[in-house]
């Protein structure tokens, strides 16, 4: 990528329908990075509600709308690391049996990136300032961190914008959202989003940062009104210390 491409930028439902502010801010990081960024206007749901309740032929027709639309992409970045590890990971299963969509799948997930991802990759014209701040605590959602296996990026993104990071004792604890799992078992879900927060407050910080809209959502969703702690998505975070 010697070369700047032009960046697709696949918004995910959770940020279209609840979370716009993410995708805004997604956008304003990769042009201050230097990339030109569009939005594919058919994109629609990746599939993965559908995949994980075991409706694969829903699920199918879901990622073939999502290859086809992006098909010409040079690139194609989403602000999610569930979403991105469904395009990266599982579409190609989707098509075990259909050998020319299954190759499509594969050259999807051949360009496509988690946004913190592409930034430590290909990110270097993105001005962070990394006068000290606000220590801060970073959660590793499932998706991404096990099935991508990233870890270290966001870390690494946060760290030049200035913030030092305190880790929770389980900071790859599952956050209690898990898809429609937070909807089927609200009770078991929240218990687990109360731990995790219980184990952010625990480090003494007061912004809880994450990679995935879903994670984000069933935090806040369990924050009080007057609480003291916050959950940020990185996009939010790296735009507000980019120049």
């Amino acid at each position: 990528m010697s070369d700047k491409p032009t960046v697709a930028l696949f918004v995910t439902c959770l940020v279209d329908q609840a979370l716009p502010d993410i995708g805004i801010d997604a956008v304003k990081v990769l042009r201050r990075a230097g990339f030109r960024v569009t939005f594919p206007a058919d994109q629609t749901c990746c599939g993965q509600p559908f995949f994980n309740s075991g409706l694969r032929a829903e699920a199918r027709k879901l990622a073939q709308n999502t290859i086809s639309v992006l098909a010409d992409a040079e690139v194609v970045v989403l602000p999610s690391g569930s979403c991105a590890s469904m395009i990266r990971k599982e579409y190609a299963h989707l098509f075990e049996e259909d050998p020319l969509w299954q190759r499509a799948a594969r050259m999807l997930a051949a360009k496509t990136y988690e946004l913190g991802e592409f930034l430590t990759a290909y990110g270097q014209d993105l001005q962070l300032d990394g006068a000290p701040k606000d220590d801060v605590t970073y959660h590793d959602s499932c998706h991404m961190s096990r099935l991508l296996g990233l870890r270290d990026e966001p870390r690494a993104l946060l760290d030049e914008a200035g913030h030092q990071i305190r880790e929770m004792s389980e900071s790859d604890r599952c956050c209690g959202f898990g898809g429609v799992f937070c909807v089927r078992m609200p009770e078991i879900s929240n218990a687990m989003t109360a731990e995790k927060l219980r184990q952010a407050r625990e480090t003494g910080v007061t912004t809880l940062v994450t990679s995935d809209p879903g994670c984000l959502m069933q935090m806040r969703g369990l924050l009080a009104e007057d609480d003291t702690l916050k959950v940020e998505h990185i996009a939010t975070m790296l735009e507000r210390e980019s120049r």
